[in-house]
């Protein structure tokens, strides 16, 4: 009977074999605090991997702690280090930080996505790169930290990471609309607007939008998101990502002078 039983790994199985496959040390030294294989492997855990092995525990009531102690550690310091600002500043700075795209951000600073365990249609459509994935799991390992450790420690691992936006905040919030954002970067390179492009793929009830932004024929951004607005704004903040860099800029130059 034994010699008959399905070779198949249960969800269990599959889940510690799936965390076990990359070395999690170069996240935790990210991090600069312990977290042990528990809490780190279900903050890891997205639902597509546990839904596809199971119905496992996932990441998504350790993003919603995680969430609240970003959120609050955020507000708290911003409410000490800007002691003069009105409330109104205060609140849209916060917003700025704590943003999918200030979280998004964050997990690629510390190469989170390639910790985070994805079902296979996930990784089929590029789930590593996309800004709600990113952002969510920040928050879901935020949230572990503090389960762990308490809020203190928790605290002090949100402004390690989000320092230098705090740091930098602005009560204008652009970081919000990343569309925007790109179009006052190329305004100030003297640059054309960029072009986006998008197509969709996946049942009509599940569709996953990929659109690209470029400028002058040249792709500088790509995103992937639930519908085409998504997508665009993640492609627009890949593409003012890149406009930092000294040398693209000069290729865009280049291109006009050609």
């Amino acid at each position: 009977m034994s010699r008959r039983r399905s070779q198949r790994p249960t969800g269990v199985e599959a889940l510690e074999a799936a965390y076990a496959a990359v070395d999690h040390t170069p996240l935790l030294e990210a991090l600069g605090v312990e977290v042990d294989d528990e809490h780190l492997r279900l903050a890891l855990t997205h639902r597509s991997f546990a839904n596809e092995n199971g119905t496992l525990p996932n990441n998504e009531r350790l993003e919603f702690l995680g969430d609240a102690v970003l959120g609050l550690s955020v507000a708290g310091e911003l409410y000490e280090r800007y002691p003069s600002r009105p409330e109104s500043d205060i609140s849209k700075m916060r917003a700025s930080i704590v943003s999918r795209y200030g979280c998004a951000d964050i997990a690629r600073e510390i190469d989170l996505g390639s910790h985070i365990l994805l079902g296979k249609g996930e990784q089929s459509t590029e789930g590593r790169t996309k800004e709600s994935i990113l952002a969510d799991t920040t928050e879901a390992v935020l949230g572990a930290v503090y389960r762990q450790h308490g809020f203190e420690t928790a605290r002090k691992v949100v402004l390690r990471l989000f320092g230098e936006k705090i740091a930098t905040a602005t009560a204008q919030g652009h970081h919000q609309d990343w569309k925007t954002a790109l179009q006052e970067r190329l305004a100030e390179l003297k640059l054309e607007m960029p072009v986006y492009a998008a197509e969709s793929t996946g049942p009509e009830h599940d569709l996953t939008f990929t659109a690209t932004a470029s400028v002058r024929g040249v792709e500088l951004g790509r995103g992937v998101g639930h519908n085409k607005k998504l997508a665009e704004q993640e492609a627009a903040h890949r593409a003012w990502t890149a406009l930092r860099e000294r040398a693209t800029v000069l290729a865009l130059h280049m291109g006009e002078d050609a």
